[in-house]
């Protein structure tokens, strides 16, 4: 049976956002998908759409343009579409160390991880606290609650920030039928080491470090059905998370620096 909720899912086409889209279409909410490629975002929707029996429009876009969030809701308001649940999942790595990058890759990645979400909130908030219900599903990682680290520069920056940015508009939101979570997951099973090319060396992270999208999708949204500002995906997670914010700080910074070394793609800088 539907929902009659409607989701708006960024990044959608492969991995974590794909598998929220699958998880929100099982619990019969309609859908809007976005990515950059259009053909794995018609072939979702079409199963989604035949297997659910729900609405699934699909709306490609690049999200590293700055004008793409306000085009996208302009276009859904446009069209009376109204978003009751929005999971902003669209992100990626730049890997290698921080000078080694084009100023515009490191731009393109503060539009999409960190400008893109924020705006997309900011647009969609309004109508959901009017309609007295909402859901803002940011994606941030286990690793916004730790150090960061040589290699992936404004990785761990920009998660820290959803994190943040997830705590001040849950306790906003506050007695206005509205949640925003971040789910942070650690390493998930999905094409993200494939895009940054470290696939080769994340695979040698033991097994029980891992988990699967579907259960981080299930995980997030019950998370934040139950009002969480902040969850973090999986036991072994919540002990590296907890053991983190024990540790010195100079101690914990030593422990990231040696283990980097073991994953880190680009080149150490010369003294």
């Amino acid at each position: 049976m539907a929902s009659n909720r409607r989701a708006l899912v960024t990044g959608a086409s492969a991995g974590i956002g794909e598998a929220f889209a699958r998880e929100l279409a099982r619990r019969g909410h309609d859908l809007v998908l976005t990515a950059r490629r259009a053909d794995r975002l018609e072939k979702l929707a079409a199963e989604l759409r035949h297997r659910h029996g729900i609405e699934a429009i699909v709306a490609p876009l690049d999200l590293a343009r700055p004008d793409g969030p306000e085009a996208l809701v302009a276009a859904l308001e446009a069209q009376g579409l109204a978003i009751d649940v929005l999971v902003n999942n669209a992100g990626y790595g730049v890997s290698g160390y921080f000078h080694e990058q084009p100023w515009s890759a490191h731009a393109d990645f503060i539009q999409v991880l960190m400008t893109a979400p924020t705006e997309l909130a900011w647009r969609l908030l309004p109508s959901m606290q009017a309609r007295g219900y909402g859901r803002i599903v940011n994606i941030a990682s286990l690793a916004g609650h730790l150090p960061g680290s040589a290699g992936h520069t404004l990785y761990a920056a920009s998660k820290a920030y959803l994190i943040k940015l997830s705590q001040s508009l849950a306790l906003e939101g506050k007695g206005t039928g509205v949640h925003t979570t971040a789910v942070c997951p650690g390493f998930t099973y999905s094409e993200f080491h494939d895009v940054t090319g470290s696939r080769e060396l994340v695979s040698k992270m033991p097994r029980w470090l891992w988990m699967d999208a579907a259960t981080v999708a299930r995980q997030g949204l019950d998370a934040a059905d139950a009002g969480k500002a902040v969850y973090v995906n999986g036991r072994v997670n919540t002990a590296i998370k907890s053991l983190f914010k024990l540790l010195p700080d100079a101690l914990a910074l030593a422990m990231i620096e040696r283990q980097g070394r073991r994953f880190r793609v680009g080149r150490r800088p010369h003294p």
